[in-house]
């Protein structure tokens, strides 16, 4: 790894935590960096994974007045998510690189539209003061969610969103909260899966990782001054440059 990739990767670990503290997609641009650095697809995805992974832990904490209420109640839906994910990491490691790569333009381009809609996506708050879980159709529901965790992170908390949103009670922060804390299983199981597969580019995790902790807290800052809006356009344009340039690649 040379200097220029070390410097980029870390720009790209603070771009992707501010990302994720403004308007989430941080996926995009961490995988997007170590690809261009000549990392192997299945490798970035997996690397992507343990980068992410802080933010998840300390976003499930800013929730946890809220997790504390039904954190029981949601451990059926974290089981779901834990085999979810364990089989969708399971399949990455069982394709090859070229197999991945040839579906990796369809999962940026999948990722990024339910991305780009994400603000519509968001449930209506509903009536109740807990976050009901543990229904059967939330549960096949978390199950299919925690597989395209496991195998390709990105957008996945849009769409976790999104489906407990359909499924769920609770008002919208409560369903956030829920979101948070199913993410770390998912990614927790899916990180346990490739580090034994030995998949994880350590030296290109360990420059990201800081990176997205300085992001992730100056996007509190920015979150105050830049525009959600300005911030996902951003994020959508890396997801269809990186589509557009695994498509012309091939």
């Amino acid at each position: 790894m040379s200097v220029f990739d070390a410097i980029l990767l870390f720009l790209a670990g603070f771009l992707s935590g501010t990302a994720n503290a403004v308007a989430g997609g941080g996926t995009f641009i961490t995988f997007g960096a170590m690809t261009l650095v000549g990392v192997p697809p299945i490798v970035a995805n997996a690397t992507s994974s343990v980068t992410q992974f802080p933010g998840y832990i300390t976003s499930t904490l800013a929730y946890w007045t809220d997790i504390r209420h039904f954190w029981r109640g949601a451990l059926v839906l974290c089981l779901i998510s834990a085999a979810g994910a364990l089989a969708g990491a399971f399949i990455l490691l069982a394709l090859s690189n070229p197999s991945f790569r040839v579906m990796v333009p369809w999962l940026l381009l999948g990722a990024t539209a339910l991305f780009a809609a994400g603000p519509w996506l968001k449930p209506t708050p509903k009536p109740g003061h807990e976050a009901a879980v543990g229904s059967l159709a939330g549960s096949l529901a978390q199950f299919v969610t925690a597989i395209y965790g496991g195998f390709f992170g990105a957008g996945m908390g849009v769409m976790m969103l999104a489906t407990l949103g359909l499924t769920q009670a609770g008002d919208y922060h409560r369903l956030n909260a829920l979101k948070n804390m199913l993410a770390v299983v998912v990614a927790a199981v899916a990180i346990i899966v490739f580090v034994s597969g030995g998949v994880v580019a350590w030296p290109q995790a360990i420059v990201m990782i800081p990176g997205g902790a300085l992001g992730g807290y100056a996007g509190v800052w920015i979150a105050k001054r830049v525009p959600q809006n300005v911030v996902r356009g951003f994020v959508v344009a890396v997801g269809l440059f990186l589509a557009f340039y695994y498509f012309t690649k091939g």
